[in-house]
């Protein structure tokens, strides 16, 4: 590959997102700041919510989770699940680094700096379990890592999360710290909680996700299926995840103002885990000799997060005015400008250990930019 083809496809990383992904951080500080807004101008509004409630959740706010998830499973090729034989050596090591080290490293940092704050602390945890789903295949685009394996590994995830996320959710916010002798502060969550709101804010999406591919491709074929369906509901779920950042801020404003640095002490920790596992996992596939676009495809795999389902989680289970709840939204605010960062160390990264090595999608055909307000993916 040549230098000029390198720097042009570094130009092209943020001119490839679209308006309303490029600028995600913006949108989602907006909609906090609307929802304290909103929150003092209705002081009411927490009781009419609790008003429309079942459980733990709201309607309004368990409306807007749904239509979060939605779109974005509809994204997931079902169809390649066979495309996993030939590659079970980076296919198992990526596996592993997202679902035994990543839930480890989050659940270690949550408590480094968190460990006074149990609330926060779970909510962060709750972050590092939900595995990443669809955004992942934003980041590994415009690094140019391989598409058809990024596929396969949130093909994997997506079903995965469904079965051990409960699980998971059990293991290390209730035994870890038993075994360990942490103080918990006397919280626990049963596995049901988990797996109960997982099944509904997951397991629903998940299959009208399914069943709509299915449908699209049997009718229509994955072409108009992917370039002209998908674009048109992608932004569904930025506007499910504003809304219900908005309803979320709006009933929290008064623990948020009273402690205006909790949004950064939230962040720290979630700062850490991002760059971390992305290091890692971009060392551990150089040191296997996967090559670039396997390499970048593994980094970006394990170090990203699945914050809708870890939003729906926390507010399922502890509720909206839940400082899990909060923990859950400083994700996405934290993750996006981190991602985004971490693409062109990815592309500076490349020029210098794999100066030769073809990828595919430099320079970008024109053809591939997305026009303004329609994201490539929206998780």
């Amino acid at each position: 590959m040549t230098e000029t083809a390198t720097h042009l496809s570094e130009a092209t990383v943020i001119r490839r997102l679209s308006t309303l992904d490029r600028f995600l951080p913006l949108w989602i500080a907006l909609a906090m700041a609307g929802g304290l807004a909103l929150g003092s101008v209705v002081p009411g509004l927490n009781d009419f919510l609790d008003k429309l409630k079942v459980g733990t959740v709201s309607l309004p706010i368990a409306l807007g989770l749904l239509l979060m998830m939605y779109p974005v499973l509809t994204k997931v090729r079902y169809e390649d699940m066979g495309k996993m034989r030939g590659d079970g050596r980076m296919f198992g090591v990526s596996l592993f680094l997202s679902w035994v080290i990543g839930p480890a490293l989050m659940c270690t940092l949550a408590w480094l700096f968190l460990a006074d704050q149990p609330a926060y602390r779970t909510g962060v945890i709750v972050v590092g379990l939900a595995r990443c789903i669809a955004m992942v295949l934003v980041w590994n685009d415009l690094a140019g890592g391989d598409t058809d394996r990024a596929a396969v590994l949130v093909i994997f995830n997506a079903i995965f999360q469904v079965v051990a996320y409960a699980l998971l959710g059990w293991f290390y916010l209730n035994e870890l710290p038993d075994l360990l002798g942490l103080n918990n502060q006397g919280f626990h969550v049963g596995i049901w909680e988990v797996g109960r709101t997982t099944l509904i804010f997951l397991g629903i999406p998940l299959t009208a996700g399914y069943l709509t591919r299915r449908w699209g491709l049997r009718t229509h074929g994955r072409e108009w299926f992917e370039s002209t369906f998908i674009p048109r509901i992608a932004p569904i779920t930025l506007y499910g995840l504003l809304f219900t950042i908005v309803l979320l801020f709006a009933i929290q404003g008064n623990n948020i103002t009273a402690q205006p640095l909790t949004v950064a002490r939230i962040a720290l920790p979630l700062l850490a885990y991002f760059a971390g596992m992305w290091t890692l996992g971009f060392l551990v596939g150089r040191a296997m000799n996967l090559g670039y676009a396997k390499t970048a495809t593994m980094a970006f795999t394990v170090a990203s997060n699945d914050f809708e389902l870890a939003i729906a989680v926390s507010v399922g289970v502890w509720g909206a005015t839940s400082g899990q709840a909060l923990a859950g939204v400083v994700g996405p605010l934290v993750e996006v400008p981190v991602l985004v960062t971490l693409v062109y160390v990815a592309l500076w990264l490349r020029r210098r250990w794999w100066p030769d090595e073809p990828v595919a999608g430099t320079p970008v055909p024109e053809p591939l930019r997305q026009p303004a307000g329609v994201p490539v993916q929206s998780r």
